[in-house]
């Protein structure tokens, strides 16, 4: 029932401050088109269940207001709305951001990645898989995340190219750096980063080497801050890094139409 209302009342506020802030620019409202409620909906699903409620209010008007509607609404603007909105309370409020309830007594504990980085203990790969760990709303279950991302790129409403090459990094830097792929592609938000994040059609290459270029330093970042930084996880501060690299990708990579010359 928390992460229902989480899920609720993030999505409601994202709506109510498109509306007002388009109503104070004296621009059309265009909340039914539905952006604004995936915002709140996926800030929501990046919230720890047990964050009190008016925490992801602020959070969802952080993500609208200054990851939105202050670049100029759908369409304009450079970061990902929603992890603008979670990066915003991680800074923040970090005791109550990364407090986790144990789905199977209810008692707090630490995440699987928080536990490894922290104690060198490893979780249960059937546990990760089907989602029986502490995490966010909509981190836990990789099997669910697989299952929503293949339905996106079978519906064409994403790209393949960036979870293929984001989970491929990831996967092959941590054998490389002698860490268990597989633990780490189950583990924390990278399934959900992956597939409903990094793949924002907004905020993310149009070309199809772009992507590629997008889901690499993507995974980079993840695997680097994973292991040497001092957060656990890292997957939205990487997909916000490459977020801001993303019009200089587009710049080399998405190629010129035919017969086009340089205006002297």
């Amino acid at each position: 029932l928390n992460a229902l209302r989480l899920v609720v009342l993030s999505s409601a506020a994202a709506v109510a401050t498109e509306a007002i802030f388009q109503k104070l620019r004296k621009k059309p409202i265009t909340v039914w088109d539905g952006s604004a409620l995936v915002t709140g909906m996926l800030l929501a699903l990046n919230l720890p269940p047990g964050l009190p409620y008016w925490m992801a209010v602020v959070g969802a008007v952080v993500a609208i207001a200054l990851g939105k509607q202050i670049y100029g609404g759908l369409g304009a603007n450079p970061f990902n709305p929603a992890l603008i909105g979670r990066v915003f309370l991680m800074i923040t409020f970090t005791a109550p951001m990364t407090t986790w309830i144990d789905p199977v007594d209810g008692t707090t504990g630490a995440t699987p990645l928080a536990l490894m980085k922290m104690e060198g203990v490893s979780t249960d790969y059937v546990k990760l898989f089907f989602g029986n760990v502490g995490g966010c709303l909509g981190e836990t279950s990789a099997l669910l995340i697989i299952v929503g991302g293949l339905y996106l790129i079978y519906k064409g409403y994403v790209d393949w190219r960036i979870p293929a090459s984001y989970l491929g990094t990831v996967a092959i830097l941590s054998v490389l750096l002698g860490q268990d792929p597989i633990f780490h592609l189950l583990s924390g938000g990278l399934m959900l980063g992956a597939f409903f994040m990094a793949t924002d059609m907004v905020t993310t290459p149009l070309s199809r080497l772009g992507k590629i270029i997008f889901g690499l330093g993507a995974g980079f970042l993840t695997v680097l801050i994973r292991i040497y930084g001092g957060y656990p996880e890292g997957v939205s501060f990487s997909i916000l890094l490459m977020n801001a690299f993303t019009p200089l990708i587009n710049r080399f990579t998405v190629p010129k139409i035919y017969g086009e010359v340089k205006a002297k």
